[in-house]
């Protein structure tokens, strides 16, 4: 095992103050790779895997039966999608870009400016039951939820599966534990990068290794840190030009909306770079259309120099850069069988 791996692990580790024992679950992850940690009230197993799979799919988890977990979150753009935000139910703007699911369980906190959010159980509240904004609009309508669910002779099926400790229980509570499951296996190690670091020299281009070393010498990786390319903290990099003078529009001021803090003002987290040229446009509001362009906009406060630094790369040095950051594209957790929508389910198709 890669000692950065490791340290990634066991950091991620530290930051979850629970942990499930070693059970029968069989993770499938690249050589090197450990587990993500797991909650000790929600062990894994194939059962809830496979309920949380179909759930996530599953449309009726919005009030209006048209909004997935998987209609933002598309596999093929390594579960993220290609609009600077989506719509809630009912046309409702979107506030943020739909941030990438993977290796999403080795993060804490989660989301882009909540630091309250730390597990999954407790994160897929918000778009299921958010009023700010109102995304699958099932606010105060968990009962409906669990009804719909409950109609269904499959679900009723898998839900005993996976959690016959609670007699099959359908509700809010063993639904988050479902999905939290399904998301935990997102997992994305096997990118050219990856195959580089674990010993294979022709994975990466020679242009993808002189953009690694720009990527090194720009200081992109004082955020952009870690295994996974993000240190998860907080930071205002100003994005916005607002009446020539710098900052946020008053819509979407960041991490200040929950911590009051006017140090806060504009400050987002940092997102992990993983499969970063599939998962465009960029920035918290998918403002930025191109890896070259979301480089420049690198320009606040916590990014003192990046902008002139950018600006003096040539052609090929910035071609060098995004070659690098293509190499951070995981092909084989874009297409995986595993993730996607599933055809079957109680042995019959599923949809």
């Amino acid at each position: 095992m890669t000692r950065g791996l490791l340290l990634g692990a066991l950091l991620t580790a530290v930051a979850i103050t629970a942990f499930a024992a070693p059970s029968g679950y069989v993770w499938h992850l690249p050589p090197g790779v450990m587990p993500p940690p797991v909650p000790a009230d929600n062990p894994m197993s194939e059962a809830k895997v496979v309920l949380g799979r179909r759930l996530f799919y599953d449309a009726d988890l919005s009030i209006d039966g048209t909004t997935s977990c998987g209609t933002c979150h598309e596999q093929h753009r390594a579960f993220t999608e290609g609009n600077a935000s989506h719509p809630g139910v009912g046309g409702v703007p979107g506030k943020r870009n739909v941030m990438a699911l993977g290796n999403v369980a080795y993060f804490t906190p989660l989301t882009w400016a909540d630091p309250t959010l730390h597990s999954l159980e407790t994160q897929m509240r918000v778009p299921v039951l958010g009023t700010n904004p109102v995304e699958m609009g099932m606010a105060g309508k968990e009962n409906e939820l669990a009804r719909r669910l409950a109609a269904d002779d499959c679900y009723r099926q898998m839900f005993q599966a996976a959690f016959p400790e609670e007699q099959g229980r359908i509700d809010m509570k063993t639904v988050g534990k479902a999905l939290a499951s399904f998301e935990r296996t997102l997992i994305s190690y096997d990118a050219p990068y990856d195959k580089a670091r674990r010993g294979d020299r022709s994975a990466m281009s020679d242009a993808a290794r002189r953009g690694e070393k720009i990527f090194s010498g720009l200081g992109c990786a004082d955020c952009h840190s870690g295994v996974n390319f993000t240190d998860l903290k907080y930071h205002a990099i100003g994005l916005y030009d607002v009446d020539g003078k710098g900052g946020y529009p008053a819509r979407d001021r960041g991490l200040i909306e929950i911590s009051g803090k006017a140090s806060d003002e504009g400050a987002m987290r940092t997102p992990s770079l993983r499969n970063v040229a599939l998962t465009g446009p960029y920035m918290h509001d998918g403002s930025v259309k191109t890896l070259p362009d979301a480089a420049r906009g690198h320009a606040g406060r916590e990014t003192s120099g990046l902008k002139a630094k950018v600006a003096a790369l040539d052609a090929g040095e910035m071609a060098d850069l995004v070659a690098f950051l293509e190499s951070l594209s995981d092909r084989s957790f874009v297409t995986n069988p595993d993730f996607a929508l599933p055809r079957m389910a109680c042995g019959k198709p599923n949809y």
